[in-house]
């Protein structure tokens, strides 16, 4: 599904990333690990064309990604979570997720994946009507995480979900790893929304339930038995 193989990345003449190589294959959940500075969040922000890497490849479903526009990133399925959400603060909750959806089949099916972010998140649709701005942290985690859903995506990333959210509000971006850690009926879901790559800052605190593997970015003592992919 995604193959991303030996790209580094500078900011300016400072080299953050240094052969990062790793796969997403389909229907799986990688969550990518690393200290504060490792280059986590660089990597995301390099997959969604925000940075371009000086070398190596990113390929989605056999498509080259690495020097496409950010808006064909999405084209090709792929969201992008950011850290601190990122919400439009003066506009609505239903705004905020209409704005996840304003292009092809996400247009057409915007109110059948409405309903699906409504069935996930219920307090979304209390709230439908306020402004994101006011909402607290863990209502516009369930907003952001909401609007990616909206884009009907194929492959979903997110950059520190769980940051200074307390035990009961990290459920939020769980619920929407796996329908059923948030008690709801898969079956609701709509048809093609893809697996997630799960940005986490956990320094050997806190990895999602979900989490099929692991991916590590920098240097990290991480004791995490199978399924560990040191990419860095």
């Amino acid at each position: 599904m995604l193959k991303v193989n030996g790209i580094n990345v500078f900011y300016g003449d400072l080299q953050v990333l240094w052969d990062i190589t790793f796969e997403v294959k389909e229907k799986e959940i990688l969550v990518l690990v690393g200290a504060n500075g490792a280059g986590k969040s660089t990597t995301l922000k390099t997959i969604s064309s925000l940075l371009t890497p000086a070398s190596g490849t990113i390929e989605f479903n056999g498509i080259r990604l690495d020097h496409l526009p950010p808006n064909k990133i999405i084209e090709q399925g792929i969201v992008h979570v950011p850290e601190g959400r990122r919400l439009f603060p003066e506009m609505s909750v239903e705004e905020n997720l209409i704005m996840g959806s304003l292009y092809g089949e996400s247009k057409s099916k915007r109110s059948e994946t409405m309903e699906y972010a409504y069935t996930l998140f219920p307090r979304l649709k209390e709230r439908r009507k306020q402004m994101a701005g006011t909402l607290s942290g863990g209502e516009q985690q369930m907003l952001a995480v909401g609007r990616g859903l909206m884009s009907r995506p194929k492959l979903m990333m997110f950059d520190e979900p769980f940051s200074a959210l307390d035990p009961l509000i990290r459920r939020v971006p769980e619920a929407s790893l796996s329908p059923k850690l948030a008690g709801v009926d898969p079956t609701v879901g709509v048809d093609g929304l893809g697996r997630l790559v799960l940005e986490a800052e956990i320094a050997g605190e806190h990895v999602p339930a979900a989490g099929e593997h692991l991916a590590v970015v920098g240097d990290l003592d991480l004791d995490a038995g199978g399924g560990l992919a040191d990419v860095a």
